[in-house]
């Protein structure tokens, strides 16, 4: 075999197309799977046996930078070595199936020489993040190098659990129809900056989207913001409402904190530092601050002795003698 240049067929087999003795042109289909190994690389494993004549190796290593297509196909740009065999990119046709704090899986299809197709799962390894419009985004840790950028280019949602699901479609070829795909993020809510919501997938990771909002409103049994997503194709932003239920709570000693109830009855807590004065009769009010750098956060709630029930109480009398009270969450109070 003199040359030899490599594709992907539409049930996701290496293909190899090549020339023996300049004279006789072939194209054989490689049976196999691919396989993303340590950093994030990737290689099309070979199906044994092979004809010892044609000295096509068992593994077939691909080099390049991932990215994700217009319908969430995975490819992969290639690099210079990989290009003397493979072309400029190859696209793997697939499906995203799940996300974990640091991993994104894809759901593969192939085809088998002896009839029928197999599925497999490629994963790849790195962090999330929310990129500057707002879009979920997976970054692909790579060695010695900055990280490959996958782009979910739809919009997200919150459903009932406080947690974000993104939908998006996917055409089906054989059927010419569009079926529905999501994936679920499991973490919980954070407020550490004015204008700005962040969803912590895993803290010590930092996996975390850090959405760009507006000023946030908080209320009786919720906080709410609104947030755009710009998508690219489209030239108004997607608008997004964050809208967390829960309930206030005000302890001495810890300070003021808004409880979230997640999926299978999990409470998760974002505590506050604040300014606090009298309202009214009965009533109290908090200007938010961040219970790190005590930064404002430009939200004011306004609240009754009622929703802070029997320590409210008790914090109402002292306000009563004194015109205006500082708190900051995790600190004791001062009256």
């Amino acid at each position: 075999m003199r040359r030899a240049y490599y594709e992907i067929d539409p049930f996701n087999r290496l293909v190899i197309n090549g020339e023996e003795s300049g004279l006789r042109k072939f194209r054989r289909v490689l049976e196999g799977r691919f396989k993303i190994g340590e950093n994030n690389n990737l290689s099309y494993q070979v199906k044994a046996p092979q004809s010892e004549s044609e000295k096509i190796p068992h593994r077939i290593n691909i080099g390049g930078n991932w990215s994700l297509d217009g319908d969430h196909r995975l490819c992969l740009s290639l690099d210079k070595e990989s290009r003397r065999t493979f072309g400029d990119k190859l696209t793997i046709e697939g499906r995203l199936l799940g996300a974990e704090k640091d991993s994104l899986t894809f759901s593969v299809t192939t085809k088998r020489a002896s009839g029928g197709q197999a599925t497999y799962t490629l994963v790849l390894r790195g962090l999330w993040k929310a990129d500057e419009n707002n879009r979920l985004s997976f970054a692909v840790k790579k060695e010695g190098g900055s990280p490959d950028i996958l782009h979910l280019n739809g919009a997200w949602e919150i459903n009932k659990d406080h947690e974000i699901v993104y939908r998006y479609e996917k055409a089906v070829l054989i059927r010419k129809k569009k079926s529905v795909h999501g994936l679920s993020f499991k973490g919980h809510w954070d407020i550490k900056g004015k204008a700005r919501i962040s969803y912590v997938l895993d803290g010590d990771s930092g996996s975390c989207f850090d959405f760009k909002t507006g000023i946030g409103i908080p209320a009786e049994n919720y906080i709410k913001y609104e947030a755009g997503i710009k998508l690219e194709g489209r030239i108004k932003p997607v608008k997004r409402t964050i809208a967390l239920f829960g309930r206030w709570k005000f302890k001495r000693g810890s300070g003021l904190s808004f409880e979230i109830k997640y999926n299978g009855g999990k409470i998760n807590s974002i505590l506050f530092g604040a300014d606090i004065a009298l309202a009214g009769p009965g009533m109290v009010s908090f200007k938010l601050k961040d219970s790190v750098e005590n930064k404002d956060l430009g939200m004011e709630l306004v609240i009754s002795k009622k929703i802070l029930r029997s320590d409210g109480e008790i914090f109402l009398r002292a306000l009563a003698s004194k015109s205006e009270v500082a708190c900051y969450a995790g600190a004791a109070w001062r009256w």
